[in-house]
C-alpha cells in the first residue's frame, strides 16, 4: 500500500471495557491525556477517545459485561511523556510512562513470525521499516516481540485489542487486500461519517482500516 493512501501520520489503538470511569481517571488524570469526544458505535458501545499526538487513544465502553477472554497479540503501549513509569490500564493492559523520543505512541505486538509479521505490515499495510522488528507511520511505532498471540474471535474484547490506520478509501483497501489473500475480519460498513473495515494480521491481530471524512475531506459511503 503506497504510504501516500493514509489520511493522516499516525494509528491509533483501541481498547475495550465495562469500566469507563476507570479509564476516563488513567488517561485523563493519570497520563494526563486531552479528552477529544465520544462517539456511539451502535451495539451498545460508546467510544471515548483521548488525543495523543496524531494518535487517538480509543476506549469502547457497554454496560454489557464483556468475557474475559485471552489477550490478543496488542501486549502493551509506550507514550511519550514528561515522566517515567510503568503503570497499568484498569483491565491491566501495560502501559510505560518515558520521555518523547522519535515516537509519540509505541505499540507492541507479539508475533511468532517475525520475517511474515514485517512482510505484512510493510507490504500489505504500508508501514515503514526501522530495523528489523519495528515500523513507523510518523511518529507512530509498532514493534514485534517474539510469542504466540491467543487468537481472539473480536476485536470488542476487555483490553487493547487493535490498531486503527487512517486511509482514504475503505472499500477499495479492503477489496485489494483481500484479493491479495489478507484475511478480512469484517466487510466495510458505515457509522456516521466514518466508513471502516477489519482485516486480521498473519497473527490473527485486529486491525481497522478507516475513512473519516473529517480526515479526507469528502463523504463516506453509506450502506
Amino acid at each position: 500500500m503506497p504510504t501516500n493512501q493514509f489520511a493522516k501520520p499516525a494509528f491509533d489503538v483501541g481498547f475495550a471495557t465495562n469500566d469507563i470511569d476507570g479509564y476516563t481517571a488513567f488517561w485523563s488524570d493519570t497520563v494526563g491525556l486531552p479528552y477529544d469526544h465520544m462517539a456511539k458505535l451502535g451495539g451498545g458501545f460508546h467510544q471515548h477517545r483521548w488525543t495523543l499526538g496524531d494518535s487517538i487513544i480509543k476506549v469502547n465502553h457497554t454496560r454489557t459485561a464483556l468475557s474475559d477472554v485471552p489477550p490478543g497479540g496488542y501486549a502493551g503501549l509506550a507514550i511519550a511523556h514528561a515522566d517515567a513509569a510503568s503503570l497499568q490500564t484498569p483491565d491491566g493492559v501495560p502501559v510505560t510512562l518515558a520521555p518523547a523520543g522519535n515516537s509519540d505512541l509505541t505499540l507492541y505486538a507479539k508475533t511468532h513470525n517475525l520475517d511474515a509479521f514485517m512482510q505484512f505490515y510493510t507490504k500489505a499495510l504500508g508501514l515503514s521499516p526501522d530495523g528489523m522488528d519495528t515500523l513507523t507511520l510518523g511518529r507512530s511505532r509498532l514493534i514485534a516481540q517474539p510469542g504466540t498471540p491467543a487468537r481472539v474471535d473480536g476485536w470488542r474484547e476487555r483490553g487493547l485489542r487493535y490498531m486503527t490506520v487512517q486511509i482514504f478509501d475503505c472499500d477499495g483497501m479492503t477489496s485489494a487486500l483481500e484479493r491479495a489473500g489478507v484475511e478480512i475480519g469484517m466487510a466495510p460498513k458505515t457509522v456516521g461519517q466514518v466508513r471502516y473495515s477489519f482485516i486480521r494480521d498473519p497473527d490473527g491481530n485486529w486491525i481497522e482500516l478507516s475513512e473519516r471524512a473529517s480526515l479526507t475531506g469528502k463523504p463516506v459511503p453509506t450502506g
